[in-house]
């Protein structure tokens, strides 16, 4: 094997490694969230006018692990079910951007200030452009729908047992294969950064200001980058020069932007709405970036501090052939059916 292929095999393992015991914890806990927050639940809270339901639209969004693709018919579906236009937009303005897996892999990968930072900014995001869809709505003289009662069967009960089951499934085999692709191809391509682009490329290249989160804007928004699968290719971008404020414009436009979910969007809940969602994931995200970097300057923050305990090294290695064992069985499992 050549120096390159060694260095690119080392990288991947490396970030495999660190990432690893976070993310298999992090499934674990998105399996107990399916079992504990039902989607009746949070259907039942979205309805409504005022600001409520939309911070509480947020923050269910926060720690749920969908995907910009998964959350959509999610999103959907609690329109159908009742709730309005601004909390549905804030619940998918939200939820993409991180989730209880992908908060546990930014803090392994780029330490805890990101871990706070990038939930706290899709709260807001959230919020932001519930707040536009609603007073769009008062102008427009509302959303007028008249909606049924849901009898699908995600409004129905089952046992404890079922649940418990189903939790552990949705945390260990659906949800990887949800994002399990998308993961793998994320740590490929953050090996290929560390391993081929020179240290300070990217600032140089780029430079430190809003033309290189300009560029990170227009990277993100167009493509599908899952939450969690962007955190390794944003740590290899900051360790090749791009300035954290920049890489966090990557991670929130990418996990909540893609040209199918802007098409969805315009169909389902009309063209002004879709033109208010991608305005304000455009504009949270510079304004968050700016702020993150201007915060970083200020205080002298080391951004990608780790965790202030080790992991032992045995731990890492069993968890990492652990995550790579779930990860292969769900593409593969994926590309039989």
């Amino acid at each position: 094997m050549t120096d390159f292929g060694k260095t690119l095999v080392m990288d991947f393992w490396d970030t495999l490694a660190e990432m690893s015991p976070y993310l298999l914890f992090g499934f674990f806990v998105a399996g107990l969230l399916s079992v504990l927050v039902s989607q009746r639940l949070v259907e039942r809270h979205l309805g409504g006018k005022g600001i409520w339901p939309l911070v509480k639209a947020s923050l269910f969004g926060v720690p749920l692990p969908l995907c910009s693709c998964g959350v959509i018919p999610v999103s959907m579906s609690l329109n159908k079910h009742g709730a309005s236009k601004g909390a549905t937009i804030a619940f998918l303005l939200s939820t993409p951007q991180t989730g209880v897996d992908s908060i546990f892999v930014t803090y392994s990968l780029l330490g805890p200030v990101f871990a706070v930072f990038r939930p706290v900014v899709a709260f807001v995001t959230g919020i932001v452009g519930g707040v536009f869809v609603n007073l769009l709505e008062r102008n427009t003289k509302g959303d007028r729908t008249v909606r049924q009662q849901c009898k699908d069967e995600c409004c129905s009960s089952g046992t404890i047992i079922g649940k418990i089951t189903g939790g552990l499934k949705y945390g260990f085999v659906t949800l990887p294969r949800d994002i399990g692709k998308a993961m793998l191809v994320g740590l490929i391509v953050a090996a290929f950064i560390s391993a081929l682009v020179p240290d300070a490329f990217f600032a140089e290249a780029l430079g430190t200001g809003i033309f290189a989160m300009l560029v990170m804007m227009v990277l993100g928004i167009p493509v599908y980058v899952c939450a969690t699968a962007s955190v390794p290719v944003a740590a290899a971008l900051i360790m090749k020069g791009v300035t954290p404020g920049a890489a966090l414009i990557f991670l929130m436009t990418g996990p909540a932007t893609n040209a199918a979910g802007l098409v969805t969007v315009w169909k389902a809940l009309g063209s002004r709405v879709a033109i208010i969602y991608l305005l304000t994931v455009a504009g949270c995200a510079l304004s968050a970036g700016i702020l993150l970097d201007f915060i970083i300057q200020s205080v002298q923050i080391d951004i990608i501090s780790k965790p202030g305990w080790m992991l032992p090294t045995a731990v890492k290695y069993v968890s990492a052939v652990i995550l790579l064992t779930v990860l292969a069985s769900a593409v593969f499992h994926r590309k039989a059916r």
